[in-house]
């Protein structure tokens, strides 16, 4: 397994991952409009932002998430990341990948010097919570979304 910086190549198997979390989804099916190639090319050109995927060693990625890096006054001045958009292919799962993908994000964010790395999970997730919760991660906080 290689965990590498996603390239726009990559693009339809992560909008396959993120489109249905219960499928397999085949990336060759996908199409990626031209709002998905400029949100890829904002992350992608934005050094506080990593998109990652967990490539099987043959160009077959079978995981994602991005790390943002937030500047700030609290915790010190100290920069936080924050881990969004994870996924690993649904036939995958159950193998440590998950594991794998987030040990090796928290571990990025700690030689980047953040001192906390947060995320976010759909209060519907329950088997995420679980498995977030076996990394370290505790429910600290309430989050709250607007849609505009």
């Amino acid at each position: 397994m290689i965990f590498r910086t996603a390239t726009r190549q990559d693009l339809p198997a992560i909008i396959a991952l993120l489109s249905d979390e219960e499928a397999v989804v085949d990336p060759r099916t996908v199409e990626v409009d031209e709002a998905y190639a400029r949100a890829f090319e904002a992350v992608d050109g934005d050094a506080r932002n990593e998109l990652v995927v967990l490539d099987e060693g043959d160009g077959t990625v079978l995981g994602c998430l991005q790390l943002t890096y937030i500047p700030g006054l609290g915790r010190h001045g100290q920069e936080r990341a924050l881990i969004e958009g994870v996924r690993v292919r649904a036939d995958r799962r159950g193998v440590g990948l998950g594991r794998e993908l987030l040990t090796w994000a928290i571990d990025r964010a700690r030689a980047r010097g953040c001192t906390l790395v947060q995320l976010t999970s759909n209060k519907r997730r329950t088997q995420a919570h679980r498995f977030y919760g076996s990394l370290g991660f505790t429910a600290s906080h309430d989050g709250f979304k607007l849609s505009l």
